[in-house]
């Protein structure tokens, strides 16, 4: 063993699914490690408090862990916990929210929701896959990149993309090496809808004839009955991508049969990946929401209308708002395309720069849905008072670290209580958390500065963690830089020793020399005997 390979007993699981464990006063984050696991790790990443780790070999098993179905798994970005039994990661996942609202937020749900789970495998309905011309390993990649890497995993399959998109990435390797552009040609995009799969290669040269009949051969080949692979190209940004081939294939969409809402959308905007995760959270989001007709509702970071529609038909008034003026202009179409559009109205807005002014000017709503990025929706949240704070919030969050952030705005400052809160298993064998919080009005906010009080005070003590932590990493350099300059004084100290004594350790060099000259001598000698 290795001075970089050492024993750890593993505590936990960290947010990104990384074993957790302590030695010698420092926390090691173990990638492939599993909660009470004793394991052999090698560092590749070393900081005074602090190391990344792989796992090298497990010495005990966890209960927990089972056999990647996936082969490329472990090489392979894409998947995390494959290693994890499936059962086992949800509750991982359920863990890591009641951790992060009880130790970030320092809250508590009323009630611990049962977890939303779906399909385990071949869920993955939009992905973007790195293509490059790779001659070394015999060709082009297609894939995810690999873990800790810019590199490109040699794939042949993939078990979270549906699987005849998995059974297309061998020919779509074969093919693009074919293509005159096949090194300018660097992602593969994919969006998997009701009725036609898409690709949208990117294009950073214009493809000839002979590259569009190759394509046009290829969404010949792999189209399935009645489901058509529908070729586009991206020769720049999002907004430009187009379909070449077949031009009537029908339109890119998924459903939400519940609430009889269809929504198109184009392949290169965002959507959730996996469809049927998707109905039942917006199901579980409507259900805390209640819409009611006659009540007016904010969807907030609306995207394409996902939440918006479905709470439309209801009969409530909705008004989206989204920072995109794509997304706006698509979910206006899908409004108009659903017969919903004297039910929604939207509007584009940078939500992270909402002030206490800007809140109270879209007049008051009854409730309001938040389904913000992974930074959350803080300035949104401080902007509303008193007065213009919807009486229920439902949060959709992507990260569940911003979320319990939030819901401590929301429950020490804001006068709301966190009536339940659980996860949805949006993207499974992933450390990615998505989850649900409802939120209901109970009390009066605080005053403004009862709110600059409290922060003054939690900023002092960040301020002194800041400081022990500068103090804990000075410590460690203190304590590194006298072991060098102590193996270095150790190692003058030898070479003064020697120059004190050369005649006598030349002498001794110079007699074992010749020892072993004679030794030689003796055996050629014998050996010519």
């Amino acid at each position: 063993m290795t001075q970089q390979q050492t024993i750890a007993l593993v505590e936990s699981l960290d947010h990104e699914g990384r074993g957790v464990a302590h030695v010698d006063g420092k926390t090691i984050f173990i990638d492939g490690a599993l909660p009470y696991e004793k394991v052999i790790y090698s560092a590749y990443r070393k900081k005074p408090t602090y190391e990344n780790a792989d796992t090298t070999s497990v010495l005990k098993e966890s209960f927990m862990r089972t056999t990647p179905r996936c082969p490329h798994f472990g090489t392979c970005g894409g998947c995390s916990m494959q290693h994890v039994e499936f059962t086992a990661q949800v509750a991982i996942k359920q863990r890591v929210l009641e951790d992060n609202l009880k130790f970030i937020g320092k809250v508590k749900a009323e009630r611990i929701l049962t977890p939303i789970a779906g399909p385990t495998w071949h869920y993955r309905h939009r992905a973007r896959l790195s293509a490059r011309m790779v001659p070394k390993k015999g060709g082009v990649l297609v894939g995810f990149h690999e873990k800790n890497s810019s590199y490109i995993a040699e794939m042949s399959e993939c078990h979270i993309l549906p699987k005849n998109i998995s059974d297309m990435i061998m020919p779509l390797r074969e093919m693009i090496a074919k293509l005159s552009i096949h090194s300018r040609m660097p992602q593969v995009e994919v969006a998997v809808g009701d009725k036609v799969d898409i690709l949208v290669f990117r294009n950073m040269d214009a493809i000839n004839a002979a590259d569009e009949k190759l394509l046009q051969q290829f969404a010949d080949t792999h189209r399935q009955p009645d489901r058509p692979v529908q070729i586009w190209l991206q020769p720049g940004g999002p907004d430009t991508c187009y379909p070449i081939y077949p031009l009537d294939a029908p339109r890119l969409t998924y459903s939400l049969p519940q609430y009889s809402v269809e929504m198109p959308y184009y392949p290169t905007e965002f959507t959730q990946v996996n469809p049927q995760i998707n109905a039942v959270m917006v199901s579980r989001a409507l259900g805390f929401l209640d819409p009611q007709p006659g009540e007016r509702i904010a969807d907030m970071f609306c995207g394409i209308g996902n939440f918006t529609l479905p709470i439309a038909r209801s009969g409530a008034t909705v008004h989206g708002m989204e920072g995109s003026q794509a997304l706006v202009k698509r979910a206006v179409e899908n409004a108009t395309h659903n017969g919903l559009q004297d039910k929604v109205s939207y509007e584009m807005a940078n939500l992270f720069e909402v002030t206490p002014e800007s809140f109270a000017a879209l007049g008051k709503f009854d409730k309001m849905l938040v389904d913000p990025p992974r930074d959350g929706a803080i300035q949104l949240l401080k902007a509303m008072t008193d007065d213009t704070a919807p009486q229920r919030i439902v949060y959709v969050s992507c990260n569940p670290a911003t979320l319990a952030r939030d819901a401590g705005v929301l429950v020490h400052t804001k006068g709301y209580t966190l009536k339940a809160a659980g996860i949805i298993n949006m993207f499974p064998h992933t450390a990615h958390v998505e989850s649900v919080a409802w939120f209901e009005k109970t009390g009066p906010a605080k005053s403004l500065k009862e709110v600059a009080d409290m922060e003054a005070a939690e900023e002092a003590i960040r301020e002194a963690k800041r400081q022990a932590r500068k103090q804990q990493e000075a410590e460690a350099e203190a304590r590194k830089q006298a072991e060098l300059a102590e193996k270095a004084a150790a190692k003058e100290a030898r070479r003064q020793h020697y120059l004190a004594n050369k005649d006598y350790y030349d002498a001794r060099s110079a007699a074992q020399q010749q020892a072993r000259d004679a030794a030689a001598a003796g055996e050629d000698v014998s050996s010519k005997e």
